[in-house]
């Protein structure tokens, strides 16, 4: 039995793609800001290297590893609601990160923050998923959507702290309230699985299955994306000197997040052209030496900017492919399955981040960075053969 629950008005096509979208800018922007922070909070609370990886291991814990359990429940209660309730969390709460009075604070906001953040995705891109016939072209424009969002903010707020000061910046709150609320009056009606139909909370088989193997790759790919986005504004100031709150950071994120974006857009329209395992398998490929690179270039010059777009374009191009395949590989958990390629995978990678801090107190930030880039290369060959699998048996 399925029950609807039709919102006031319904947008359909581009406009909810877009609002969709917008939605999915806004949450990312404030869920995925605090490594900008962590120069600054390792001054003003005094923490070590270990400290604040694990501050960022407490928002990839439930920002997204939840998403794999959130997006079960997504399908059980409607999805419409789940994501207009995450955003409004995920971006009242994490604004304030920057006027947190105290540690214990800070991971309060960061713990309960990103549960907003876990609740919005598998219900915001299980309906972009529904809103073109393309639908690796509409979760790459989602998938868009959060990268841009990740790329201003820094930007954003380092301009804040710089021209106004950390109490102005929970201020940027008022968008994400705005973007939830029309998010729940504007989306279509949503379908809420009861009875035989709904699925589990936790689903054994889907981990288990060539769900759980893509999910696998995403974390190694996930890695290395996370360890460059956290590491780099560390290495900017104790590698190579800058202050913490210079602009070279904010722009080196933005650089990452809006070609990020950009690889999303490109490999949705790329797929019929090259096919969907060449993209996945030839991005990570050739993403970690790039990567690579970009520690050997001076920061700040257009060779370095360069090396750090192409280096994002092609770890993250991967990402709208995945989440499709996943989707279609369990079409009846279509809210889980979205979960754990979009939020569980990166969740699982920013939690390994402790170890990722670990090893740079012990061996420094570069050699660190390297080692996470490595893991790009087992995960083409894995996300490749079960890509290769699923392909003979839906052909058969």
């Amino acid at each position: 039995m399925a029950v609807a629950l039709r919102p006031r008005a319904a947008l359909v096509g581009v406009p909810l793609a877009a609002l969709i979208t917008g939605a999915h800018m806004a949450n990312d922007a404030f869920s995925n800001i605090l490594p900008v922070y962590l120069p600054t909070l390792q001054q003003r609370f005094g923490l070590g290297e270990v400290a604040l990886a694990s501050l960022v291991a407490v928002i990839a814990l439930s920002a997204n590893v939840l998403q794999a359990f959130m997006g079960a429940l997504t399908d059980r209660w409607g999805r419409r609601r789940a994501a207009a309730l995450g955003l409004l969390l995920s971006s009242v709460l994490m604004s304030f990160i920057a006027v947190a009075p105290t540690v214990w604070a800070l991971v309060a906001m960061l713990a309960i923050g990103g549960l907003g953040s876990a609740t919005f995705h598998p219900g915001a891109v299980a309906m972009m998923r529904d809103t073109g016939s393309r639908k690796s072209l509409a979760v790459g424009v989602f998938a868009a959507g959060g990268a841009f969002g990740s790329a201003v903010m820094p930007v954003v707020v380092l301009f804040i702290l710089r021209s106004y000061g950390p109490q102005y910046v929970p201020w940027l709150a008022i968008v994400g309230v705005a973007l939830a609320a029309a998010l729940f009056f504007w989306s279509p009606p949503s379908t809420r699985l009861t009875g035989a139909q709904r699925p589990k909370v936790f689903d054994l088989g889907l981990f288990l299955g060539p769900v759980g193997l893509l999910s696998l790759a995403g974390i190694m790919r996930a890695t290395a994306f996370v360890s460059f986005g956290s590491a780099m504004p560390l290495y900017l100031v104790h590698v190579r000197g800058f202050a913490p709150d210079a602009a070279v950071i904010g722009a080196t994120l933005a650089t990452y997040g809006i070609a990020s974006a950009t690889a999303g857009m490109l490999s949705g329209l790329l797929e019929q052209r090259v096919g969907r395992v060449r993209l996945v398998v030839g991005s990570m490929v050739l993403a970690a030496p790039v990567l690579g690179l970009v520690l050997t270039l001076a920061p700040g010059s257009l060779a370095y900017f360069v090396a750090i777009a192409a280096g994002a374009m092609l770890t993250n191009a991967s990402v709208p492919l995945l989440v499709v395949s996943a989707q279609d590989i369990a079409p009846h958990a279509v809210g889980s399955a979205s979960g754990m390629l979009m939020g569980f995978t990166w969740g699982i990678a920013g939690v390994a981040y402790i170890g990722f801090g670990a090893v740079q107190a012990w061996l420094g930030l570069v050699p660190a960075l390297l080692a996470s880039f490595a893991f790009l290369w087992p995960a083409a060959a894995l996300s490749g053969a079960v890509l290769v699998r699923q392909r003979a048996r839906w052909s058969g």
